[in-house]
């Protein structure tokens, strides 16, 4: 009985102890972070550290109280050594996400330092489109050795571990034909991060498709397009397919409108309107203003206004302004210019019997009178 008393009073005082370090963590934990979120100046680098660390440190605070409860513990060493087997494996997930963590605020450090939101952001997309495509790679790669350390301090996976060691050869060969689309896209986001091709806020033309790159992930890319629809791409394609990437080295785009007129159309006073139009316009960026006969066929002319604008949905604004500012134009001032069909009809001998057949109709007094 006192036997049983002991084992009872030891198991009650472990699993007091246990709870009680954990839930001195948790309170530890929202009190810090608590005081923390109170400040009302925070340094770009403190507000990361605040935001992405708080739920690592709901894992680690506790796991630290516990890794100081656990000498304490009246425990058999069984009980111990898979508390502390436990623990060790929290352990290494929390330092993989303190990596993560660090990953996440430099991150932000670097978006900080590069901003999207001003005109000439070439750079800034650049750096946004190399951190986010490495950043996600290193979380990949943090994560895949993180298990794999993990599943190394159990000794059924360190001895499966050797025998296939033992075999590398052909292990590899399997393991790399099974991850094949894994390793694909892990070297396309590579290629993509160090050559860019593609950047953040892009505007590309894909499968006939004209958006702006919004995210680019480690197996895909979502393109926004311009009626707000989503296209998803596989990430290999932007290094397999062709494709159009209109800010490729700068933002600038040359817009242009085809008219057809008539061979009457005054191209002077046309031009001189385009011209008129473009000063009025802040869509305009003020280098590019041209009016050119581009073609003739039997029945018009082709006329392209040239114009350029500081990024490409700015342009396409700009290329529906001109074209309804020049059709206006020539409506009220020359309409005699806007396309017409012209024919000239010769005189047609009248056919036999024709002015026989029509006297008849006509009654004798109006053939007297006339």
């Amino acid at each position: 009985m006192a036997h049983f008393f002991t084992a009872w009073q030891t198991f009650f005082i472990s699993a007091t102890t246990f709870v009680g370090a954990i839930v001195a963590g948790l309170l530890a934990h929202r009190f810090g972070y608590l005081l923390l979120s109170r400040r009302s100046k925070l340094s770009v680098i403190d507000a990361s550290l605040v935001r992405h660390s708080r739920r690592p440190a709901r894992l680690i605070l506790p796991l630290m109280a516990v890794i100081l409860a656990e000498r304490v513990l009246p425990v058999n060493p069984v009980f111990r050594d898979a508390l502390a087997h436990a623990i060790g494996l929290c352990l290494i997930a929390a330092i993989a996400w303190l990596l993560v963590v660090l990953i996440d605020v430099g991150e932000d450090l670097i978006i900080d330092r590069y901003r999207i939101d001003v005109s000439d952001n070439l750079v800034a997309r650049r750096m946004r489109t190399q951190v986010s495509v490495l950043r996600r790679i290193a979380v990949v790669v943090v994560s895949i050795v993180t298990l794999s350390v993990m599943l190394m301090t159990f000794p059924e996976v360190r001895q499966i571990g050797t025998s296939v060691l033992a075999s590398a050869g052909v292990a590899g060969l399997v393991i790399g034909m099974a991850m094949r689309p894994t390793l694909a896209s892990l070297v396309a986001g590579i290629q993509i991060a160090l050559t860019q091709p593609i950047r953040i806020e892009d505007s590309v033309v894909v499968a006939g498709e004209w958006g702006w790159i919004e995210e680019i992930t480690t197996t895909y890319v979502v393109i926004r397009i311009w009626d707000l629809r989503r296209l998803v791409v596989p990430l290999s394609y932007f290094t397999e397919q062709p494709f159009q990437n209109w800010t490729r080295t700068s933002a600038d785009l040359l817009g242009s409108v085809m008219l057809y007129t008539d061979y009457r159309v005054p191209v002077d006073a046309l031009r001189q309107e385009l011209e008129r139009v473009l000063k009025s316009s802040d869509k305009w960026k003020g280098e590019v203003c041209v009016l050119q006969v581009t073609d003739a066929t039997e029945h018009t002319i082709q006329l392209r206004a040239l114009m350029d604008a500081r990024d490409a949905g700015t342009a396409w604004d700009l290329r529906c302004l001109v074209r309804e500012k020049l059709i206006d134009f020539l409506q009220r001032e020359y309409p005699e210019s806007l396309p017409r069909t012209r024919a000239e009809v010769d005189h047609l001998p009248e056919p036999e019997g024709s002015r026989a057949a029509l006297e008849q109709m006509i009654p004798a007094g109006s053939r007297d009178r006339g």
